[in-house]
């Protein structure tokens, strides 16, 4: 990562809010689970011990299968990640009312 997002500036850049923050950028796509670690900058055994926590507040939703694949993307019906969106276009805002 070159240059870290208001969002990583604001929450702090641990490993669980990369992810989140790689997932809110790219809202639209789905991932498999190695191209989510590879493009937010974490280890695979790091997505892993915070896969749980994902899944257990809805933050991503499995969208379909490409062979053995599942492949998953930001869950936006869910009022949390409502919520996370809200903040990231917040910070975005301020940030552009301060240059």
């Amino acid at each position: 990562m070159a240059e870290k997002s208001l969002f990583l500036e604001f929450f702090g850049d641990t490993p669980f809010y990369r992810v989140i923050d790689f997932l809110l950028e790219h809202r639209l796509q789905d991932f498999t689970k190695t191209e989510i670690a590879k493009e937010s900058g974490v280890s695979c055994a790091s997505l892993y011990n915070h896969w749980n926590r994902l899944e257990e507040f809805n933050i991503i939703k499995a969208t379909r299968k490409v062979g053995n694949a599942s492949l998953y993307q930001l869950n936006q019906q869910e009022p949390l990640v409502k919520e996370l969106i809200g903040m990231e276009l917040m910070l975005i805002k301020g940030h552009a009312g301060n240059l």
